[in-house]
This record gives structure tokens, C-alpha cells and sequence, in this order.
């Protein structure tokens, strides 16, 4: 039962301070094995001011699934994401599982300041409010999503065109032998980690700008678009 979860695990039904409960956070999850790492996750970084966004892998078994959805029914603030994929690893079905949460984020009631995304395997070095704290001290109204101009050594993520294949059930990208067109938009191309914290406002452009759509489609058949996708919109002026 629900109250089981709560009292036994221990969760933060009320906002710890102040601070913490005028600055809402929101997150995104992307999971698809071991439960209890997750649920281990999920307690640690819970406040009840929070949002948080669960994309769980289309391909994970039944059980999961169903295992994840009774502990969420237990948060008014915690929701699956309304579009799931089947995720390939360094695919393009990674980067549109957070869009797809991100979609369903700016459409919540909740008020939230900036975006965290984080995998079934991520835990905390900090707790809610040293974040907070660190993200007003240094990168109060910018995006925490550091990268370089793309290294030579990385070029061809970008270059040729990459297809998903499946090999003894399992799926995998692999490149095939056509070159890509330029970036649209004369964009440079950055490159970063797939990890990040994005304001509210930035979200908002992402999934509204010209430059931004046409950016997504060009990086499908790229190798973990993931990776340059943010960094390089992080780089645009203004």
C-alpha cells in the first residue's frame, strides 16, 4: 500500500525549508532494470515541491513496468511519461525519451525553476537544497550543460548517417555508408554531456525554435545525438 511506501522508505512528505520550497525542481528519469536502484534514486532526491517526469524503456519487461507504476500512483508530483520509446543505446530514441518528458513537464501545473535529467543508475552527491543553493550562486537564469567545439576524434557521429539494427535481439546503432548534409542553420556543432540542468525558459525554446526543430531532425540519424544536441543550442547568442 501506498502509506507502506511512504513510512517505510522513508520519503520527505514536507519541504525541509523555506528556500527549498519556493525553488521546485524538475526531473527526469529514464529507467529499465533494477527496480530497487531506482526506488533508492527517487527517495533520495524527493520533495514533495518537486516534479518528476519517468520514462520507462517500452522494451522493459511487464513486471517492471507495472512494479514502476504502483509506486508512482503513490505521488501526486511523480508521472510516467505520456510517450514512451524503445531506447537504443547511443540512438536517437535516448534524446527523445527526455523530450517527450520534457512535453509533459511544461505542460504541469507545477511551477518548476530548471530541468535535472538523470538515468536508473545516477544517485546524489548533494542534497535538494545544496543543489539549489549552488545553482543560485553560480548559474542563477543559465543552463548547466558544459561542452567544446567538436574534437576531431568525434567528427563522425555527425558526419555519416547512423541506422539502428537489431543483432541476436539485441538493438544497436552502427554507421551506414552515406555522408550527411551540413548542419541546418549554419550551426556550429558542439559537443558535451548528455547530462544537464536547463532553466524553464531554454526548455521552452528548445521545443519551439525553428533552428531547434530543424537541429532534432538533422541529429536522427547521428550517433548519440544526446550529446550535442543541448550543448549546441546552449551556444546560440542570446
Amino acid at each position: 500500500s501506498c502509506s507502506t511506501v511512504l513510512k517505510t522508505l522513508h520519503f520527505i512528505t514536507t519541504p525541509l525549508s523555506e528556500e527549498e520550497g519556493n525553488f521546485s525542481l524538475a526531473y527526469i528519469i529514464t529507467i529499465h532494470k533494477e527496480l530497487e536502484m531506482f526506488v533508492r534514486l527517487l527517495r533520495a532526491i524527493y520533495m514533495p515541491q518537486n516534479i518528476y517526469c519517468i520514462h520507462v524503456d517500452e522494451k522493459s519487461p511487464r513486471d517492471y513496468k507495472t512494479a514502476v507504476q504502483n509506486i508512482v500512483n503513490c505521488f501526486e508530483n511523480i508521472f510516467i511519461s505520456s510517450k514512451r520509446e524503445h531506447v537504443v543505446y547511443a540512438g536517437f530514441s535516448r534524446l527523445q525519451a527526455d523530450i517527450n518528458c520534457m512535453r509533459d513537464l511544461v505542460n504541469s501545473k507545477v511551477q518548476w525553476n530548471y530541468v535535472i535529467n538523470l538515468c536508473g543508475q545516477d544517485y546524489p552527491l548533494k542534497t535538494n537544497r545544496e543543489i539549489i543553493e549552488y545553482i543560485k550562486s553560480k548559474w542563477n537564469g543559465k543552463n548547466i550543460t558544459p561542452g567544446i567545439v567538436q574534437p576531431l576524434h568525434v567528427k563522425h557521429r555527425t558526419e555519416v548517417s547512423y541506422r539502428e539494427y537489431v543483432h541476436s535481439g539485441v538493438p544497436y546503432v552502427y554507421p551506414a555508408k552515406i555522408r550527411k548534409a551540413q548542419p541546418p542553420h549554419n550551426l556550429t556543432i558542439y559537443f558535451g554531456s548528455a547530462y544537464y540542468i536547463l532553466t524553464k525558459e531554454f526548455v521552452r525554446f528548445t521545443l519551439s525554435d525553428a533552428r531547434a526543430k530543424a537541429l532534432l531532425e538533422w541529429s536522427r540519424d547521428t550517433y548519440s545525438p544526446d550529446e550535442h544536441y543541448w550543448v549546441t543550442l546552449n551556444r546560440l547568442p542570446g
